[in-house]
């Protein structure tokens, strides 16, 4: 399997989108529920932003942790100083745990990069014992994303491939409503739950805003990366020109919405 989600630096990563699945991680532990005792899979861990919010619960006995990326892992485990947390490198399609082997799997803004997207979900229902919990949280990049709608918007206004890079941006995977509900059902999971989470994403400046873009991270990071140097700075001029809407430079905030889908395993 290969991961669609461009990474280049953990410290890129954790100023493009680590700071949100961090807050976006309580409001997902809420929805997918935890008991005392558990055994818990995290499925494409990141940095480790659910990882060690599930760490916050005394009362779970193991997190297993895994990521397709080496840089990643690496990443959270210098950051892991919990006994009960295992952090690997790992196919979320190919999951290297025995069936049966888990309470819950939970995957943080990890499907929608995931070619293969039903697979990782059979995978997590496989290792998950009768009646444990799949669940899953994606961004909704079509409707839920106004900051970066606003650059990928701009961009496609710009050329014809920003036009293409919209296109691939807002249809990826899990996102179109009821998406992920069909595929937890198709994948024989029940009592399958969809809702919406949201959070907001505070910005001090434009730089704040910019910066991992602009370093080449993430799936708008990787588009700057196919520009030349005069095409990067006309981009960046027009983004800086919609971000700060004919006001000086500073904070701006924007509301998130992700979708979230539980399933229990018969």
């Amino acid at each position: 399997m290969a991961s669609s989600f461009t990474v280049h630096a953990a410290s890129g990563y954790e100023q493009l989108m680590g700071r949100w699945s961090r807050k976006l991680a309580p409001l997902f532990i809420d929805f997918a529920g935890l008991s005392a005792g558990e055994k818990i899979l995290d499925v494409g861990c990141g940095t480790g932003s659910l990882t060690f919010e599930l760490a916050k619960s005394a009362g779970l006995a193991e997190i297993q942790a895994i990521d397709f990326s080496a840089v990643f892992v690496e990443a959270a485990r210098e950051r892991n100083t919990d006994p009960r947390v295992t952090i690997q490198q790992a196919d979320a399609t190919a999951l290297p745990f025995e069936d049966n082997t888990f309470d819950r799997a939970l995957a943080l803004l990890v499907l929608h990069f995931v070619p293969e997207a039903g697979k990782a979900v059979a995978e997590m229902r496989r290792v998950v014992r009768p009646g444990g919990v799949v669940a899953a949280v994606v961004w909704d990049h079509l409707g839920g994303m106004p900051g970066m709608r606003m650059m990928i918007d701009t961009v496609a206004a710009l050329s014809e491939s920003g036009r293409q890079m919209r296109s691939r941006y807002c249809f990826q995977p899990m996102m179109q409503p009821g998406e992920m509900k069909r595929t937890f059902v198709e994948q024989g999971l029940t009592d399958v739950t969809e809702t919406q989470l949201m959070i907001r994403m505070d910005y001090e400046n434009f730089d704040d805003y910019w910066a991992p873009i602009g370093a080449g991270e993430g799936p708008l990071g990787k588009y700057m990366t196919t520009l030349d140097a005069a095409e990067r700075t006309r981009v960046e001029a027009a983004v800086r020109d919609a971000y700060q809407a004919g006001r000086p430079d500073g904070a701006r905030s924007f509301a998130n919405v992700a979708w979230a889908c539980r399933g229990v395993v018969g």
